[in-house]
């Protein structure tokens, strides 16, 4: 049976023809039983153009920034300010698209789907990013929290999902962020509901994930970070809290693309939400792993 579930995610990925894109949701749990190599391959071919929650058990999920080479030195120090909300796990060299330490990458076509910014707007969404790459442009990938989806699955945390094709409701806190050049702001949380039998095991769990933004910063009441209405996030879905559950805050790295929109950059790119970079780094590496 798992031989037939690869060689079924393998035909996709060299005949794309088999499965057109828009069905591509129908082999989706198949999906997580592909390594991370294998699902990279999967999206640089366009086979799989979808979210990438719960993929890739075990390894660590990327969100991915790049902006123009002069602008490289202040969003190090912004990332490095806020470790928190943009835990840095590669930089790459500019004009190379390649993050070596993180696997077999390649920034411009690994990621499902790539937000373009210009001057701070959403102007463009592309599957690849071939054709915009400039030798001036510097990557950053920071880890994100989807990384920790599949191992909270597998203790028997139950994660309610908010219907098919919805993203994670994501919301901009009154908690600041240490500045650093163009770029500041406040720091953005995602919300998950969870079971109140289970938060103590989410804080002990996700904790041991450094990169993938560790424990909540926040669990309750929505106001006292500045939350002031959970059916209306700034970005992603709204998911109703059901009885017996709390809502659970983590830092965002999405705190990173919101202060990059505040820049006003002339260009810059980044994935697009709930679209992540699968790397080749164990999901519970810490920061002196990489040194960035």
């Amino acid at each position: 049976m798992i031989f037939r579930i690869f060689r079924c995610v393998c035909e996709t990925c060299i005949f794309p023809e088999a499965m057109p894109r828009q069905t591509t949701s129908l082999f989706y749990d198949n999906l997580r039983l592909v390594d991370a190599d294998k699902l990279r391959s999967l999206v640089r071919t366009g086979a799989y153009e979808g979210h990438t929650g719960g993929l890739a058990s075990g390894k660590l999920q990327a969100n991915v920034v790049i902006v123009p080479r002069r602008f490289a030195v202040d969003f190090h120090q912004f990332c490095v300010r806020n470790p928190k909300a943009c835990p840095l796990v590669g930089v790459s060299r500019a004009g190379s698209p390649l993050l070596p330490a993180l696997g077999d990458v390649d920034i411009r076509t690994d990621a499902p789907q790539y937000n373009v910014y210009y001057f701070g707007e959403v102007i463009r969404q592309k599957t690849d990013i071939i054709d915009l790459w400039r030798d001036d442009f510097a990557a950053f990938a920071l880890g994100s929290a989807l990384t920790i989806e599949a191992a909270l699955m597998e203790k028997g945390v139950k994660l309610r999902s908010n219907g098919p094709g919805k993203a994670l409701p994501k919301f901009r806190t009154k908690i600041k962020t240490r500045g650093a050049g163009p770029f500041g702001g406040e720091m953005v949380v995602s919300m998950r509901p969870i079971r109140r039998c289970d938060v103590d095991k989410v804080r002990a769990l996700t904790a041991r994930f450094p990169l993938a933004h560790g424990s909540p910063i926040h669990v309750g009441e929505p106001s006292i970070i500045g939350v002031r209405d959970l059916t209306a996030p700034d970005w992603g879905d709204a998911v109703e809290i059901m009885e017996g559950e709390v809502p659970v805050f983590w830092a965002s790295s999405l705190t990173a693309q919101d202060a990059l929109a505040r820049a006003e950059l002339a260009i810059s790119i980044t994935v697009s939400p709930g679209h992540m970079l699968i790397t080749d780094v164990d999901a519970k590496a810490d920061a002196s792993t990489f040194g960035v």
